[in-house]
Order: structure tokens, then sequence, then C-alpha cells
């Protein structure tokens, strides 16, 4: 399994979803595998990597929520929660879309 967390330096979503990443993979067992961090920096970059906003994660190189359109610039992201929308995916979220997507 291939996780990476792309994001922008000036958006400070990253490092709390970096926190919840790693539970979210402790909470499916999959505690060992390593965050790849990408700081995505042109529009030509984003475009290249599927990249849908910052943070984005990918799990084998496909978006983890899959509903956010990829972007051609280096903005920040924005998810829909059960409490509204957020800078960030919940732990809860992020439980789901690894087991949803480990067990295709």
């Amino acid at each position: 399994m291939d996780i990476e967390l792309l994001h922008i330096d000036d958006c400070p979503s990253w490092v709390e979803t970096r926190r919840r990443l790693e539970a979210a993979l402790r909470a499916t067992g999959f505690g060992d595998t390593p965050i790849r961090l990408r700081v995505v920096t042109t529009g030509e970059e984003a475009t290249r990597l599927g990249f849908a906003g910052s943070p984005t994660v990918l799990l084998d190189g496909v978006d983890l929520f899959p509903g956010g359109e990829p972007a051609s610039d280096v903005a920040c992201r924005v998810y829909a929660t059960p409490t509204g929308l957020a800078g960030l995916p919940t732990t809860e979220q992020l439980i789901d879309a690894i087991s949803s997507a480990h067990s295709e």
C-alpha cells in the first residue's frame, strides 16, 4: 500500500490530516505504512498528480475522496464532513475510505 499526502505550504490543514491519517492507518491495521509527503508548488504539477486541493490523500495513486475535482491550481480543498464543510476529512472518513479502497 502506497499512501501519499499532497499539500501546499500555505494550507495548514495538511498537518492535522497527517495525524488523522496516521490514526486511520493504525485503526485499519496498516499502522506501519509510511506516509509520503509531497508539496505541490505549480499548477502543472497539480494537474499531473491529480491534485484536488490541499490536502489530497492518495492511496496507490488514487484519491481517497474521488468527489474532489482535480485542480489546475495550488489551493486548499474543502471536504463534506458529518458536521459540515471542513478543510480536512475526519478520522472516521479516512478509516472508511482506507477500508473501502483496500477491500476492492
